[in-house]
């Protein structure tokens, strides 16, 4: 498994990085994050679509799911056999929102390695992990925008990242309110007594979420959060863009 995740996630990762440090002048590794964390989340565009596409879905059919979770109240197994026959009948995935999140996480395991690796060389990019059409840049400067250490926790950009997942989670929630408040669906959930669990789950996300960046951030290399937040911010625009569009 180490193997497959070399080869596969963090190799590329790595030289894709190198490469465009090398690249553009001015040789800021924290550019390069931000460059190539636009291009990751580029070629996940229709992933993401689909994943923005299925949540909105599931927001859509949320009353019928509360009136057959109320309907089979008393007998959980029928109730969950009616519920996944409901997905299937709708074609809805509740689960489609994981892969593109395990993904994510996976691109920020590799460039937290990256950061790591390249700082225990010294900065020395190491020749055995480039690509033989990869020019090795010699030593990396790790100094973004010339005032940000990238091998350092940085409370600001931890903040900003936070704030940026804070967004696109309020931003979700907003979304459903204004669709229930345009359906009449306040009246229906006050006349259902069983407990929105999707609900439930999206506030404690809306404070959780921000919360856990915020801690990675403070704890771990700017690097990780300049990542995050670069990549938090092209999932919100992506997601307006999208929302509107449909």
């Amino acid at each position: 498994m180490t193997t497959i995740f070399h080869e596969l996630i963090y190799q590329p990762i790595y030289n894709i990085l190198i490469f465009v440090y090398d690249f553009f002048p001015g040789g800021d590794f924290g550019v390069a994050i931000i460059i190539v964390t636009v291009l990751l989340k580029a070629a996940m565009i229709p992933l993401s679509k689909k994943q923005i596409e299925s949540q909105k879905r599931i927001q859509e059919i949320q009353p019928e799911l509360k009136a057959i979770q109320e309907k089979y109240k008393n007998d959980k197994e029928k109730q969950t056999k009616e519920v996944m026959e409901f997905y299937k009948k709708n074609k809805v995935n509740p689960f489609s929102g994981c892969f593109p999140i395990i993904v994510q996480i996976i691109f920020l395991i590799a460039i937290y390695r990256v950061i790591i690796n390249i700082s225990d060389a010294g900065l020395v990019v190491n020749n055995g992990d480039l690509y033989s059409f990869v020019r090795n840049p010699g030593e990396i400067n790790k100094t973004f925008l010339g005032v940000v250490d990238l091998l350092k926790p940085s409370i600001p950009i931890a903040i900003l990242a936070a704030a940026a997942q804070f967004w696109q989670t309020k931003m979700m929630m907003f979304n459903k309110k204004k669709k229930e408040e345009l359906s009449g669906g306040k009246n229906k959930k006050e006349e259902n007594k069983e407990p929105d669990f999707a609900e439930i789950m999206n506030k404690q996300m809306l404070f959780f979420g921000p919360l856990l960046t915020l801690f990675i951030g403070a704890k771990f290399a700017a690097g990780l959060s300049i990542y995050w937040l670069f990549s938090t911010l092209f999932s919100v625009f992506q997601q307006i863009y999208i929302l509107k569009k449909k």
